[in-house]
This record gives structure tokens, C-alpha cells and sequence, in this order.
């Protein structure tokens, strides 16, 4: 299997943020060793003619089968990157969400499959424990807009 490299050029993102007990739903990211590097928001990238929106709820319904509720005012943040020495360009649009009544919370691990038959690991973590000796979350600031976001409510960890 080819190794994933970052796109020859700039990238529009959407991704979604949602909270359960203080902890948020991110995907897994690993090296070409297949090491864990860090975690990543689920999403996608916009297509055109279409907005961020439409983007965001195509790659839940493509990548979770399930239809979600766009609930917040979206971040938008620049990424430039290295992943195992290639760089990347990207701009995102990062919005909380709300999963559908019928999606099963309480499920530690989500499993899915990107559109090339990837199969990818969701779990939820905690935003305070992210790149502090353990994975990374990507993209590379989102941490710390979501830490000082004023719109941004993440429920308690009760």
C-alpha cells in the first residue's frame, strides 16, 4: 500500500467537534512505520462548488453513515506542515457538531473507512491531555483556538 503524502497544493478543510464528557471524537494519524503520531477531528476536504457546511456533513454521512448537526460558529485556522518530510497547505473550518441520537456514544472505539478503502480509528480525548509527551492533534493550533475560543463549549466530564 502507497503511504499517505499531503496534497501538491493548498487544501480547504472541514472538520467536526463533538464533546462527550469533556473528551472530543478524533481519528488516529500514524507515521509510515505506522507508529501513532496524533489525532485529527473527522473531515474532509471541500469540494468545489461546494461550502464548508455541505462539506462537513458529506464526510460524517460518508465516513460514519450518519447525519449531524452543525451546532457552532467554525474556527478557521492556516496549516502548513511536514508529514514524513513532504510538506502540506491547508485551510480549515473546524465546527462543533452534533451526532444523531442513533450514533452509539458510549462505543470507545469508531471505526471507519476513507474513500480509498483506508480503514481509520476514532476515539475520544481529552483536549488538556494532547501534545504534552502523548499524541499530537492536528491540525498544528487547533488546541490552542479551541483553549481560547469564547464560543467553544466543551461539556463537563461527568
Amino acid at each position: 500500500m502507497t503511504p499517505w503524502r499531503p496534497h501538491a497544493g493548498i487544501r480547504i478543510k472541514a472538520i467536526g467537534l463533538h464533546w462527550r464528557a469533556g473528551k472530543f471524537l478524533a481519528a488516529e494519524v500514524y507515521n509510515d512505520l505506522d507508529h501513532l503520531k496524533g489525532v485529527r477531528p473527522i473531515g474532509g476536504t471541500i469540494e468545489f462548488g461546494e461550502t464548508w457546511q455541505e462539506a462537513l456533513k458529506r464526510e460524517f454521512l460518508e465516513e460514519l453513515d450518519v447525519t449531524i448537526q452543525i451546532t457552532g460558529t467554525p474556527i478557521v485556522l492556516e496549516n502548513i506542515y511536514q508529514h514524513e518530510g513532504h510538506p502540506g497547505h491547508e485551510v480549515i473550518f473546524a465546527a462543533e457538531i452534533q451526532l444523531p441520537d442513533s450514533f452509539d456514544l458510549n462505543r470507545d472505539v469508531v471505526t471507519f473507512k476513507e474513500d480509498n478503502g483506508v480503514e481509520c480509528i476514532a476515539r475520544w480525548f481529552d483536549l488538556e491531555a494532547l501534545d504534552i509527551g502523548g499524541p499530537e492533534l492536528y491540525p498544528t493550533g487547533l488546541k490552542n483556538l479551541l483553549q481560547n475560543s469564547s464560543d467553544l463549549v466543551i461539556p463537563d466530564s461527568q
